[in-house]
């Protein structure tokens, strides 16, 4: 496990509208090995969320993981992004 994996500066912000519409959410970005940084669950279902600054790219590692992974994963933002993602609003996030 990394202990000083680094969080995006828009996390806490994402994290915190994700609570306060209803979703459980866990930060798992210390794992590594291209895991992304959220696990929220929301109605009874689970998302993987990687959050990215408005400029941020994918790393070799996330890269690998969003091609391989055969379950739900997106890349977020925004909390706008984020609520979409877990269908908290209607709003779609950008294609990954």
């Amino acid at each position: 496990m990394r202990w000083n994996a680094k969080t995006d500066r828009n996390q806490a912000e994402i994290v915190a509208a994700l609570r306060a519409a209803g979703a459980s959410v866990r930060t798992i970005h210390r794992i590594g090995s291209g895991l992304p940084d959220l696990l929220v669950g929301y109605r009874g279902r689970n998302y993987l969320l990687e959050i990215k600054s408005p400029a941020g790219t994918l790393t070799p590692d996330e890269t690998e993981f969003f091609q391989s992974w055969r379950g739900q994963v997106a890349i977020v933002r925004t909390p706008t992004e984020a609520l979409a993602a877990i269908g908290a609003i209607d709003h779609a996030p950008e294609p990954r």
